[in-house]
């Protein structure tokens, strides 16, 4: 059977080969500090659960509209007006099952094969992959050290290319943690438009932000595409639900889109997640998210002192990106004997690719102080074996 060229493109993820091991290593007993997964360790809200009991109880399970249930489209756009100030009609909300699948509904509306889609790097690996699956292609944006791994309009002009169509930005970003200022997305919307491109904004960890809100793209312009999800903030990351608003004059187009893609979609993840917008349950979660301040504070206090570079100022998602340039220039090597004699899993730069890969890790923060501590302990003995 000869499969299409994509599927030769499209690369893995090295998580899913951590995973594996560390899921054989506690098959034998030992005791592993997870740290590799970008999933936050807090539950799914009670309230929510409990909406979804009801719903099935009581609520239809079958079709609905292919653009979401209107109730919750109304309560996301009600939420930008009290995060963000921003007036949004509810039409242009589009409920996806998940925000990848958000990601690929913006893509499908946008690019043409050929196209070129500007990614600044390091980030998140699966979107140059999803590009395969409409025949386009990322173009890396190295995000550089000395520039505090800050997205420049220098380093965006660079890459531009008389292909380019679309620039995709993350903030909060997933590895770096780095939150984009209002400014920055001003400046960069007018970029877009002086060379008539589409700016994509991946919002999916918004929420979760240390000094206050993270500004959103919607802040700036109203002809932007925005993606979003339940699964960082909420902790819903199985209930496979976000969200897209696309510019007014793209809805048309991506309800078709949607209507062939997915159909609808999940409804009961839909019913239930109305309830997230309840004040007692957005403010439990911004209570988990003072905790992910405190662990975030922990490690940028203890993982300095081991001669751990952090490469940017975390200041939302629960992720450290690190240079790890002082003990190894090899990360899969070194996460795999960190994984094999410390009992601690992180991830590779290599899954987020950017200018040194080889030489950085990603560290999830996506447990408990205690179990912090104890990783960072053993990060330390493991440290200096490296260096007797």
């Amino acid at each position: 059977m000869t499969l299409a060229t994509r599927t030769q493109l499209i690369s893995p993820f090295y998580v899913v080969e951590i995973l594996g091991q560390v899921e054989k290593l506690e098959q034998q007993g030992v005791d592993v500090i997870r740290l590799f997964v970008g999933e936050p360790d807090f539950a799914t809200p009670p309230a929510i659960i409990e909406a979804a009991k009801e719903a099935l109880t009581h609520q239809s399970q079958g079709y609905v509209n292919s653009t979401g249930i209107l109730e919750l489209k109304q309560a996301i756009a009600e939420r930008y007006q009290r995060w963000h100030g921003v007036s949004l009609d509810p039409n242009r909300v589009i409920i996806t099952p998940g925000g990848s699948m958000a990601l690929q509904l913006a893509f499908l509306a946008t690019l043409n094969p050929g196209d070129e889609v500007l990614l600044p790097e390091p980030g998140y690996p699966c979107n140059k992959n999803l590009l395969h699956t409409v025949n386009a292609v990322g173009v890396p944006v190295y995000l550089e050290a000395d520039q505090g791994m800050q997205l420049t309009l220098d380093a965006l002009e660079k890459a531009l290319t008389d292909k380019t169509k679309a620039v995709l930005i993350a903030s909060p970003s997933n590895p770096l943690g780095s939150v984009m200022s209002k400014e920055q997305w001003q400046q960069v919307m007018q970029f877009c438009q002086q060379h008539s491109l589409q700016l994509i904004a991946d919002e999916i960890y918004h929420g979760i932000s240390f000094d206050g809100l993270a500004p959103s793209l919607l802040e700036v312009t109203q002809d932007g595409w925005v993606l979003q999800s339940f699964s960082k903030f909420y902790g819903m990351t199985g209930w496979r639900l976000g969200w897209l608003v696309a510019p007014e004059n793209a809805v048309e187009a991506c309800e078709r889109i949607a209507q062939n893609l997915f159909l609808s979609s999940p409804v009961l993840a839909q019913q239930a997640a109305l309830v997230g917008f309840q004040p007692e349950v957005e403010q439990l979660c911004f209570d988990r998210v003072a905790e992910i301040k405190r662990r975030r504070d922990f490690l940028m206090q203890t993982l300095p002192a081991l001669g751990l570079n952090i490469l940017a100022n975390p200041d939302g998602a629960f992720y450290l990106y690190i240079d790890i340039s002082a003990y190894s220039k090899d990360a899969k090597a070194f996460c795999a004997d960190l994984l094999e004699k410390a009992g601690v899993a992180v991830t590779p730069g290599l899954d987020f690719g950017g200018p040194n890969p080889d030489s950085c890790i990603r560290l999830a923060y996506t447990v408990g102080i205690d179990r912090l501590q104890q990783a960072v302990d053993r990060i330390e003995h493991y440290l200096k074996t490296l260096t007797a």
